[in-house]
């Protein structure tokens, strides 16, 4: 009995990198059964730092270790994406020093597991096929960090900026600011016109696409003129997103009325 609870342990430890997560149902159907997995929590093989929820590692977690696990060892269709893109890219001096909140994006909704896990981030999950009802877009980009697990280098899976600049403007302006966004969308000059113009034309949102042209208008980036707005689908009527601001006639969406054209 010893000798096959040892070859069960060695073949989890092939199948579950350190520091990842699995769910009890990835340990059914991969096998280990619920007297199994009692028997490895207490032995201390497993730690279980949610209900039914399981890691091989006693160190600390990460909300990277945790959204590899789901896009890896639970295969679920999710992306790392707006703010939280943005500033794992390298424009956390635009938004936040800081990374409080996970955006997570995708057309099912993750575990409810997530809200239990004892990290100093939380999980917002946004539902992509309202944005981007055929998500189309070009391959998720890998990490600009790679994460260690049992020798092997694995990425986050990250919105391009292209897309994750999108996701952002989405959130205006209950959840953004107009002013963060401006700051950031000067320093996006690297933007590949190519991706932007099958983005732009995949979005469902009109607020989304009006906002995107009137800051790529305001800070006159190379790329600009390189879209073709014949193909956008810009809706039509007023959008006024910010009440007593003023209305941007090209548009038709009211911005700030600081927010001055330059």
């Amino acid at each position: 009995m010893t000798t096959r609870l040892d070859s069960r342990l060695n073949q989890l430890q092939q199948e579950l990198p350190e520091g990842l997560l699995v769910d009890a149902a990835w340990l059914e159907a991969n096998g280990y059964s619920s007297a199994l997995r009692s028997q490895y929590v207490s032995s201390g093989w497993l730690d279980s730092p949610a209900r039914r929820v399981y890691r091989r590692s006693r160190g600390p977690m990460t909300w990277q270790q945790v959204v590899i696990s789901l896009q890896t060892m639970l295969d679920l269709p999710l992306t790392v994406g707006g703010r939280t893109a943005l500033e794992q890219q390298g424009y956390a001096h635009y938004l936040s020093a800081n990374v409080h909140t996970v955006h997570l994006y995708g057309p099912t909704r993750p575990p409810t597991w997530l809200d239990d896990l004892p990290l100093d981030v939380t999980f917002a999950w946004h539902n992509s096929l309202r944005l981007f009802p055929a998500d189309s877009d070009t391959p998720p980009l890998p990490s600009p960090t790679m994460y260690s697990a049992a020798g092997a280098q694995l990425p986050v899976r990250y919105s391009s900026k292209e897309r994750a600049v999108l996701e952002l403007l989405d959130e205006l302006p209950k959840h953004e600011s107009f002013h963060q966004v401006d700051a950031l969308m000067e320093g996006l000059s690297d933007l590949s016109p190519r991706r932007l113009q099958t983005l732009l034309e995949a979005c469902s949102s009109v607020k989304v696409k009006r906002l995107f042209l009137f800051f790529a208008d305001r800070h006159r980036h190379a790329w600009r003129p390189k879209l073709d707005l014949t193909r956008i689908d810009l809706g039509s009527g007023k959008r006024v997103l910010v009440k007593g601001g003023r209305l941007d006639p090209q548009y038709d969406i009211t911005v700030p009325a600081d927010l001055g054209v330059q």
